[in-house]
């Protein structure tokens, strides 16, 4: 791992209030485990806030936050999990990823063992996805109170000019494409919650995704939107889509790739994959003659080899996604009210 253990922390087996009070603990944990864990030139400054220098041009900017339970799951962690979901987000805008920032929010008694080894799931994940950690924060709330460790994350990135993607781009006639099997993360989220076995582990798609937009860009400029379908899964993306491109979406459930074990698994537990989160697939809607290039280009990609085109924007039912069944009937797939799956990103 790249953080140290001087005496100090060795003192500290477990995370106490005072790692959180901006005092000498706040200082040691910040010198001794986060600062060589994301070191740069940026982030060495230690300031208030992080000077970055940028080409001229579009910026995109997101932020979301990561409540995963358990921290550690197959496949992944709470930190590479923050790190690529926020470059996913900023990748669906047709960004190139450039910073990120992280704010923890640690519960007092975690062990510093296990947020060294999240803080090192982070760094690696960084590393992969060609980005920098440049800012941070530290908080550490009472024990009952955090679930061991919550991790808020920023990215900025650059837009590339001639890049014009966005969730009210979508067209009639326009081909949806998926860039793999759907589910794979929520469901090994629940394997492991549920303690379900099955022949082989379900792991978590968990991946940064901005290597495969590039080369969906590099096959056509005929792309409309990219969404990564995270909570509510491929239905709620699909659903936010069409009503904001103001069409509608009609999908082929023969098409739709599922993994048998994530099938099985839904099936056990009542849920329908369409519905369940995922964390390194996204959905491209791409005008209809340039389909099978972008197609092509994602299955030629290591994170798109099981992509599949599953419907077609349509002109009826607008706001609305429909799906045509196996046995032949057509039926609507609405917008849920709620998360199936609390606490899975």
């Amino acid at each position: 791992m790249s953080w140290t253990c001087p005496l100090p922390l060795r003192d500290y087996p477990n995370i106490v209030l005072g790692h959180g009070g901006g005092g000498k603990l706040s200082a040691e944990l910040v010198e001794n485990l986060f600062l060589p864990a994301f070191r740069n030139s940026v982030i060495e400054n230690l300031g208030d806030s992080a000077v970055l220098r940028v080409p001229a041009g579009r910026l995109a900017f997101s932020t979301d936050t990561y409540v995963v339970h358990p921290l550690f799951f197959p496949g992944g962690s709470i930190g590479d999990l923050a790190v690529n979901g926020t470059v996913n987000d900023l990748a669906m805008s047709g960004a190139r990823p450039a910073y990120l920032s992280a704010g923890f929010i640690i519960e007092e008694g975690l062990p510093m063992t296990t947020l060294a080894q999240i803080v090192e799931c982070m760094r690696a994940a960084a590393d992969k996805a060609g980005v920098q950690i440049v800012t941070g924060d530290t908080k550490v709330v009472e024990k009952g109170h955090g679930d061991g460790c919550y991790i808020n994350t920023a990215g900025i990135g650059i837009v590339p000019e001639g890049r014009d993607v966005g969730p009210a781009r979508a067209k009639v006639g326009d081909a949806i494409i998926v860039s793999g099997t759907i589910g794979d993360h929520g469901m090994a989220i629940m394997s492991v919650r549920e303690g379900l076995e099955f022949d082989t582990i379900i792991q978590s798609d968990s991946a940064a995704l901005h290597d495969l937009v590039e080369a969906i860009f590099t096959a056509s400029n005929g792309i409309h939107v990219l969404r990564d379908p995270t909570r509510g899964g491929l239905a709620s993306s699909l659903n936010e889509i069409a009503a904001q491109s103001r069409v509608g979406m009609a999908l082929n459930e023969e098409k739709l790739p599922v993994k048998p074990d994530v099938q099985s698994a839904c099936e056990l537990l009542g849920m329908d994959p369409i519905y369940i989160a995922n964390e390194g697939k996204l959905i491209a809607i791409v005008s209809q003659s340039e389909a099978e290039a972008v197609l092509q280009a994602m299955r030629r990609h290591p994170l798109g080899g099981d992509s599949e085109i599953i419907g077609v924007v349509v002109s009826e039912r607008p706001g609305m996604v429909t799906v045509k069944t196996k046995i032949g009937g057509t039926h609507v797939i609405p917008m849920q009210i709620g998360e199936q799956l609390p606490r899975i990103c």
